[in-house]
């Protein structure tokens, strides 16, 4: 009892000033639709129709794409904009995540971005979007919305207050823009968006939002439909000192758990983050529900521990795995110096109120339902063995690595692990059939590359790149141990079915 106690906060002490309605004072305003309030002070503006008919042209071929997304973007919009205004950038910012993530805050790109806002593992870091065990702040909507608001906010700074720009530096880096205005500079052209030779992915990315903006404006002339969000604070927060399983939060707030995932889309596992406190979004008649269970059950456990007797054989890590939580978690609680125990030694682990399959939206869920999903083809379920790597899995099953990272949600930069299942869809029969044949007939669907070598590459960077191993570069090179020097020119196989290059 003495470790549930220790992890038992008075509840007056875990209630804070909620953060969603005093995030800002947003002016009075007529419009009762949150999507006709931002586009009715739209600033943001295309030299021409022109530029933006490709991305118009092809909502209207997909009318239902937009009603969709606004439908999903229901819950979030008035916490975005309020953050969006708060910080005084063009409220056409709110619409950003329609472009990034369809605002679907478990999307995850092959470039491990997630989020509404999809964020990169190293910018989320760099403004504080914590990755753990327990939660991906990446995904929090409050959170990621705020680093956002932020980012851009920098990038507009840096681009001396084009907005353009720094939307175009959101998509593709600070970096790679200035080297375009620099040339553009070099050869007496203009240098505002429209004039910078940028990858075909940003070029497109800034017009994308400004079509959206039109389209939300004037629904009727483009045949959409924009399904209305009321204008008004719907989510209210709190902060929480303690951790808390989710189960039970459901239970005092009258929230169903899919629908606390889809609110707070940052938790991982079936419990709030286990250091430091969290910031909880639940709706407002639910948020006085909590706050009343909260009062009213002072000295209740937030979590529901176990004594764990430790047999022979067993391990922090095996004990961990066994009850859905952390190594570092069972050392804290029970004041371990160390990773060693010892057999017949007492262990107070956590555990959830209820089964796994309750908290339907954690990550270990949402992974099983990857694994059981049906899409176009054949699905594939691999078992990670000794050896493998993600170029090796994609050339086994003729799919490329992007894909598996996409399908799977896993990291590039990560070792597999071993036994870890991975799904993958490969064409139908025909199509394999037919690859089959061009490999027996010994054509090569290798391509070989020529790779000039950039200040700050190494062999592990340029293997990443093209999603070969290290081992592969050196031998195709007849490369040693030294350092790479700029302007080296090195010979890549990539493989033609798999890779995006045309």
């Amino acid at each position: 009892m003495g470790a549930c106690s220790s992890q038992t906060n008075n509840a007056i002490s875990q209630l804070s000033k909620t953060d969603a309605p005093q995030m800002a004072s947003v002016k009075s305003i007529a419009e009762k639709d949150l999507w006709r309030y931002i586009t009715n002070r739209s600033t943001l503006k295309a030299p021409s129709q022109k530029q933006l008919y490709w991305h118009i042209d092809w909502f209207k071929k997909h009318p239902d794409y937009l009603t969709r997304i606004t439908k999903r973007a229901n819950p979030y919009l008035h916490l975005v904009v309020q953050e969006v205004e708060k910080a005084g950038l063009p409220l056409e910012i709110a619409l950003l995540p329609i472009v990034e993530s369809a605002y679907y805050p478990f999307s995850y790109s092959h470039g491990t971005a997630s989020g509404l806002w999809q964020f990169i593992p190293s910018t989320g870091r760099l403004y504080g979007l914590r990755d753990n065990w327990w939660y991906d702040a990446r995904r929090d909507v409050l959170a990621s919305t705020k680093a956002a608001v932020k980012y851009l906010k920098n990038l507009n700074k840096l681009f001396k207050g084009d907005w353009l720009l720094a939307i175009a530096a959101y998509n593709s880096g600070p970096g790679r823009v200035q080297r375009a205005i620099r040339d553009n500079k070099k050869q007496g052209k203009p240098t505002d968006f429209w004039h910078l030779k940028l990858p075909s992915e940003t070029k497109g990315y800034v017009p994308r939002l400004l079509a959206v903006t039109e389209l939300i404006k004037h629904p009727e002339k483009y045949a959409q439909t924009i399904t209305p969000v009321e204008n008004k604070a719907i989510l209210r927060s709190i902060r929480l000192k303690t951790q808390f399983d989710l189960a039970l939060i459901a239970e005092w707030s009258a929230v169903e758990l899919e629908d606390l995932y889809t609110l707070n889309p940052g938790l991982k596992r079936w419990a709030t983050p286990n250091k430091g406190s969290y910031t909880l979004l639940l709706p407002n008649k639910n948020m006085d529900l909590f706050k009343k269970a909260m009062l009213g059950n002072p000295d209740m456990a937030r979590l529901k521990w176990i004594r764990h007797l430790v047999k022979q054989g067993d391990s922090l890590s095996m004990i961990a795995q066994q009850y859905a939580t952390t190594t570092s978690q069972i050392i804290s609680v029970n004041q371990l110096e160390d990773h060693l125990i010892k057999a017949g030694d007492y262990l107070i682990v956590p555990i959830a109120k209820k089964g796994a399959k309750a908290y339907s939206s954690s990550e270990s869920e949402r992974e099983k339902s990857r694994l059981n999903a049906n899409k176009a083809g054949r699905k594939v379920i691999h078992l990670v063995k000794a050896g493998d790597s993600l170029w090796s899995i994609s050339r086994q099953y003729q799919v490329s690595i992007n894909q598996l990272i996409k399908w799977n949600h896993i990291k590039r930069s990560e070792p597999l692990k071993l036994g870890k299942k991975l799904v993958l869809w490969q064409a139908n029969v025909a199509s394999n059939k037919d690859l089959s044949s061009v490999t027996s007939l010994g054509i090569d669907i290798d391509r070989k590359v020529v790779y000039r070598v950039k200040s700050g590459d190494n062999l592990s960077v340029i293997a990443l790149k093209f999603g070969v191993s290290v081992k592969q570069i050196k031998h195709w090179n007849q490369l040693s141990n030294k350092p790479l020097q700029p302007g080296q020119r090195l010979t890549i196989m990539v493989n033609v079915i798999n890779s995006k290059m045309k």
